[in-house]
Order: structure tokens, then C-alpha cells, then sequence
């Protein structure tokens, strides 16, 4: 790990990539500031008292609907409208807690990345903890905008869990489109118990429409070909339209393809383990598929502020775009 030239040798990592923090030394985590670079080369010539780097404890492993001012009944799901900019996209959103890990080093830091973020429409609170570079955001706004606003801070961020301030089994599940020629992320989300919201960015993709579901299995033994039929768990021969039939995706020219939305009775928790399935053309009788991926459980609010990767030792604010599939949502 190379923080301002030091060399942190205690590092970890776990076989799904995942990072995590583990006891080290770090000499400038607390000081540091792009504005401060020179008084941080002072204080690591002369520093002899390193810094741990195990984070600190916070005040809720979810955070608490009262230490953010949210109190809310999801006996009707929130709903604010989606910014301009995200026109393309198919659906209102629900509202959702986003937690992003982000590069902040100081309070300059934390005032310039929060008044970017309270300047996009359809974000409620944004919520800082400086201690642990975690940014988390109440909101409707779709995870590709804000993504975007905290690029333009100049601030390297990276996503790292999504849920609401309540507690359900499995708050959020990601599938991962890896090449070699289609790439993407879909992201599902619980909002409650009879909703759930729904992401997805895909690049690879031929123009024009292409249908997606979510089949039963998520055996890619032989591609899209082993991963069944469309999920449907309620085997109601009146149902026209199953419930993992997620509709049309539209591919740009340049191939890239962005979808929000909300889909009714989805259970996140019912989904690990089946498959995102995506068409070559809009109908899905047309062929087996055109590329799958399994979904996985992914870190719902709280569950992962780990910044080192156990696998190869790289801190999160030093990975590549080649070690993340490629993505904008």
C-alpha cells in the first residue's frame, strides 16, 4: 500500500476480491489533505507514532433511522422524481441509503464533496463520516448520477453497499457482466418487502433493443443456455408476465445500454444464486441468450467499510479500471 510514498506491508486479501482493513501503519490517514501536502512531507519525516489502521468503531453497523433523521413507513414506497440529466432512464425511483467509500482527507474534504452532492435533484441527506471516508446518501437518485457528481469532486470514490434503515436478510445482490466482449453490472436493492429497485449498465452490447430476465438457474455450465427458464415463484397460469421478465434494454450506438427502475414482489433474498440473462434481440424465444451472470449477494448499509484487498494487497484508492468491471452506475 503506497500512502504518500510509505510502504504498508501488512495487507490481506480474500479470495472474492473483496477489500479489507487490516492492522497496519499508516502516517498520514488523519493529516493528510491535497491542500496540506506540505505540512503532511513535515509530519511523515519526523512521525513516530504510527496511526492504526483498523477503522474506527461506528456509532451503528446499519445506520439508525434516527441518527439520520429518516423515520419512515414503507407501507408506500417514497417516490421523487428522477434528475433531468437521467431522462433516458425508464422509472421513478425509490428512495434508497447509498454508501459510497470516498478519498477525503480533511473537513475542505467533506464540505466540498457534500455541496456538490446536495446540488442533485432527488437526494434527500447526505450524511458524512470523515473518521472512516464514508459518504452515505438518502436519495432516489440514480447510482450512475452520483457517481458522476463525486468524480467531478476530484475525489476518487468507489461504491460500497445500498440497502435502507431497516433490517432485511439480504438487502442487495449484484450481477457482473466480465467480457469478453458484453460487460456490465446489474444492481437490486431492497426498498421493502414489495419492492425492490433495480440498475443495470452494460457496454458491448449491438444497437437496438435487447430483452433481460432473471432465470432460474444460475448455472453457466453451458452460457445462458443452462440457466432455465424465466424466474416466475408464483406458478400463476394467470400471470401473463413472469416476475423475472425485467422488459427491453436499449443499446446506444455505441453500445452501451443504462436501465433504473422498480419492479413489484421482487425479493432480493430469493434472488442469490439464479442468473441475469441477456437477448441477443427483444425476443427471448429468439435463442438460449446472449451473455449471463450469477447474482451474488452484495454488502447491504454498514457491512463493508474495508479498504485493503486481501488478494493481491491493493488499497482500494490504487486499484485500476481494469480491476473493477467496467460500469457507470
Amino acid at each position: 500500500m503506497n500512502v504518500n510514498g510509505i510502504r504498508n506491508k501488512n495487507l490481506k486479501k480474500e479470495s472474492n476480491g473483496i477489500y479489507s482493513t487490516v492492522s497496519g501503519n499508516d502516517h498520514s490517514h488523519r493529516s493528510c489533505c491535497v491542500c496540506d501536502s506540505k505540512r503532511d512531507r513535515l509530519l511523515l519525516s519526523s512521525s513516530s507514532s504510527p496511526t492504526n489502521l483498523e477503522p474506527q468503531s461506528l456509532n451503528f453497523s446499519r445506520p439508525s433511522p434516527r441518527g439520520l433523521g429518516l423515520s419512515r413507513s414503507f407501507a408506500s414506497s417514497p417516490m421523487t422524481t428522477v434528475p433531468a440529466s437521467d431522462s433516458n432512464l425508464s422509472q421513478e425511483l425509490p428512495q434508497l441509503l447509498t454508501e459510497f467509500m470516498v478519498d477525503m482527507k480533511c473537513e475542505g474534504c467533506v464540505n466540498a464533496v457534500k455541496s456538490k452532492l446536495e446540488t442533485i435533484e432527488g437526494i434527500e441527506k447526505v450524511d458524512m463520516d470523515l473518521a472512516n471516508q464514508v459518504v452515505r446518501i438518502l436519495g432516489s437518485s440514480p447510482v450512475k448520477t452520483m457517481s458522476l457528481a463525486l468524480e467531478q469532486t476530484g475525489r476518487k470514490a468507489r461504491l460500497i453497499g445500498q440497502g435502507v434503515p431497516q433490517d432485511f436478510l439480504v438487502s442487495a445482490a449484484v450481477a457482473e457482466f466480465k467480457g469478453p466482449h458484453i460487460f456490465g453490472v446489474v444492481r437490486f436493492a431492497q426498498v421493502s418487502m414489495e419492492l425492490a429497485r433495480i440498475e443495470a449498465n452494460f457496454t458491448g452490447l449491438s444497437p437496438g433493443n435487447h430483452s433481460w430476465s432473471i432465470n432460474e438457474y444460475g448455472d453457466l455450465t453451458n452460457g445462458a443456455a443452462s440457466t432455465g427458464n424465466l424466474y416466475n415463484p408464483f406458478q400463476d397460469p394467470t400471470i401473463t408476465e413472469p416476475l423475472g421478465d425485467l422488459g427491453t434494454l436499449e443499446a446506444d450506438q455505441s453500445g452501451e445500454a443504462f436501465y433504473s427502475g422498480k419492479k413489484e414482489k421482487l425479493k432480493v433474498a430469493d434472488l442469490i444464486g439464479r442468473a441475469v440473462v441477456v437477448y441477443k434481440t427483444e425476443d427471448k424465444k429468439s435463442g438460449p441468450g446472449l451473455t449471463a451472470a450469477v447474482i451474488a449477494r452484495s454488502a447491504g448499509v454498514g457491512e463493508n467499510y474495508k479498504k485493503l484487498c486481501t488478494c493481491d494487497g491493493t488499497v482500494i484508492w490504487e486499484a485500476t479500471n481494469s480491476d473493477f468491471v467496467t460500469s457507470k452506475v
